[in-house]
């Protein structure tokens, strides 16, 4: 299996537009909705990310006078420091566990993000395709990369799992519809990739695109479970 070469297949330029503003508008709604706990400072900057990775996929052809090799950089860190934030916000809502395993998966996150931000030997090159985008991380790399990500997308679902079983009410349900909302992206991430070889470079565009699902059952779903609204 090679993650490091391959065409990333994006969605085309309009969905990714309207997949920004729909991540956008349930991050606005996040902060005019519900107080700002430690909770919802979580969720906060996690739609962000998702909507900031959505911006630097479509703008990855040269728009707004912005070379495709920074807006890579900036869509890497972003997608990097998802699976660290949506551990953290398990912790959360569980109120429980383990509080040391964010911080080392945040700390694995910022190694990465340090390579994609400053290394020169991340990326071996791009293509602009029109409707996708090659990104070439060097072998090694993209390999130890896709680890990375579904390792601690799986130490969450776990965690999620573990903590769902022993608690009760709100909780148990918000648990287990994080649960619900990761497979909302993993399992069509898996099923094209196993279906489409070609695509399994192109993870984090395919992914990231479904993960808009996992951004509106997080706020329309979850969060009315365990968050309190602003008062009127």
């Amino acid at each position: 299996m090679r993650y490091s070469t391959g065409k990333l297949y994006c969605f085309s330029p309009p969905v990714m537009l309207l997949t920004i503003v729909i991540e956008l508008s349930l991050l606005f709604y996040t902060f005019v909705r519900y107080k700002l706990t430690p909770l919802t400072r979580i969720v906060l900057p996690l739609l962000f990310f998702l909507a900031l990775f959505q911006l630097a996929e479509y703008s990855i052809c040269g728009r707004f006078n912005i070379h495709a090799s920074t807006w890579s950089r900036i869509g890497y860190v972003c997608i990097t420091l998802l699976p660290p934030l949506g551990l953290h916000l398990i912790q959360k809502i569980a109120k429980r566990g383990w509080f040391w395993l964010k911080w080392v998966a945040y700390a694995n996150a910022a190694v990465w993000s340090v390579l994609f931000g400053l290394s020169t030997r991340a990326f071996n090159s791009y293509v602009c395709g029109g409707n996708y985008v090659i990104f070439q991380l060097t072998h090694g790399a993209g390999r130890a990369y896709f680890a990375y990500y579904y390792f601690w997308l799986f130490v969450s679902i776990c965690a999620a799992l573990l903590w769902a079983y022993s608690a009760r009410g709100n909780i148990r349900k918000a648990l287990l519809l994080n649960v619900a909302s990761y497979a909302a992206f993993l399992v069509p991430t898996t099923v094209i990739n196993n279906l489409y070889p070609a695509t399994r470079s192109g993870i984090p565009s395919i992914m990231c695109g479904f993960a808009v699902v996992y951004a509106l059952m997080l706020v329309l779903v979850v969060l009315p479970l365990v968050s309190r609204p602003q008062k009127a």
